[in-house]
């Protein structure tokens, strides 16, 4: 079991969505709050939400995870004041879709800056002293369904949230002897400000289409606190995999039990992508 009461928890993404979510959720618990985000404006807001509501936010400090110089500098900053963390949740990310045939260098490489190399700055400089303190400690890291599945449109972020999904899965390991926990969280569909956010290469996002399909994947998706209450559940029981709904889940069973049924949802959702693609106004020009 993991125990987040007296515990110090770094939380990055925790100005809005689930970063946000998780942030109230471990608050509860009874841990003192690490928290970062991009979105200094943001960040500012969550912390004073936290502290109103009687949470003790240590530190709240913006940065871009991206950037392993502000990252080692936060590290330094934690490590001074406060010491080794005991928990560690990176939540931070962003989504980008396209086909090959749209999608440019410079979302490619900014997918995997943010969402792989991100992570991975953090787990550079906050595990090493965790592991020093010797007293156990928890690592979270929130990958994604499309760490798990070849999801259409995908392939950048599937190529940060498969390497997360990696690096978390040789850490499982390496980390027991240390007493550290590792979790990996692959959520379905969340409505959170990461929806409106999305950069879908070469397709306007304000046509009538994709609005309609924007609105059918909220229909099927869980809120950022219905979500953020399930890893803080399964942080506590120590689970490796952990689901934020009940569709990734039999998904993945299916994936690895049954794959003509996977190969067939893949295909079948391929296909209903491209008859969004197909709909007039909905691709723009190169």
């Amino acid at each position: 079991m993991t125990k987040f009461d007296g515990k110090s928890c770094l939380i990055t993404g925790a100005a809005s969505g689930l970063g946000r979510g998780t942030a109230h959720a471990v608050a509860a618990k009874g841990a003192s709050l690490i928290l970062t985000d991009i979105d200094a404006e943001g960040l500012r807001r969550t912390a004073e939400e936290l502290r109103a509501a009687g949470a003790t936010v240590r530190v709240a400090e913006a940065l871009d995870v991206s950037d392993h110089t502000a990252v080692v500098a936060l590290a330094a900053k934690v490590h001074d004041e406060i010491g080794s963390v005991d928990i560690v949740m990176n939540v931070a990310g962003i989504a980008t879709w396209g086909t090959v045939d749209r999608l440019t260098h410079d979302q490619w490489r900014r997918t995997i800056d943010i969402d792989l190399m991100g992570p991975i700055h953090v787990i550079e400089e906050f595990l090493p002293p965790m592991i020093e303190a010797g007293r156990g400690g928890h690592l979270v890291n929130v990958s994604s369904a499309a760490g798990l599945f070849g999801l259409p449109w995908h392939a950048p972020y599937s190529a940060s949230k498969f390497g997360l999904r990696g690096v978390s899965e040789v850490l499982r390991f390496d980390l027991r002897r240390h007493g550290i926990g590792v979790s990996l969280v692959c959520p379905g569909a969340m409505s959170t400000p990461m929806v409106n956010r999305v950069d879908i290469a070469g397709v306007d996002r304000e046509a009538e289409a994709v609005q309609r399909g924007l609105k059918l994947f909220l229909r099927h998706a869980v809120t950022a606190e219905q979500a953020a209450k399930s890893i803080v559940r399964g942080v506590e029981r120590n689970r490796y995999l952990i689901y934020t709904s009940q569709d990734i889940r039999i998904g993945h069973w299916a994936q690895r039990y049954f794959p003509p049924a996977y190969n067939l949802a893949m295909r079948g959702l391929n296909w209903g992508m491209q008859r969004y693609v197909d709909k007039p106004g909905v691709l723009r020009d190169r």
